[in-house]
């Protein structure tokens, strides 16, 4: 993921990143969040998904503090973060702003 990181994020569709970790049982519960998100959004959006246990130098650079946080990319850089779990709607109406 490091190499293709940028890549992913820098293009005119935005890109929610989702920093998560395996052992966060918060993070367990906004998945289910954001397949929904992704389902309903058709297209609007990209999602991916970044374990910081493995990507610690992503989660760093965009100074990750707790899990999950969520940030939206557009055109490379971050238009919004957000840590804690979002509800479905919330993470919807940030996206519409971007889109």
């Amino acid at each position: 993921m490091k190499g293709n990181f940028d890549k992913i994020v820098s293009g005119e569709i935005p890109v929610l990143v989702d920093f998560h970790a395996e052992w966060c049982g918060p993070c367990k519960m906004q998945s289910p969040i954001l397949k929904e998100v992704a389902g309903t959004m058709d297209g609007k959006v990209r999602i991916i998904k970044i374990d910081v246990d493995k990507n610690q130098a992503i989660a760093q650079r965009f100074q990750v503090r707790g899990v999950p946080t969520l940030a939206l990319f557009k055109n490379g850089k971050v238009v919004w973060k957000q840590s804690g779990v979002q509800t479905k709607q919330k993470v919807i109406n940030v996206i519409n702003q971007f889109a």
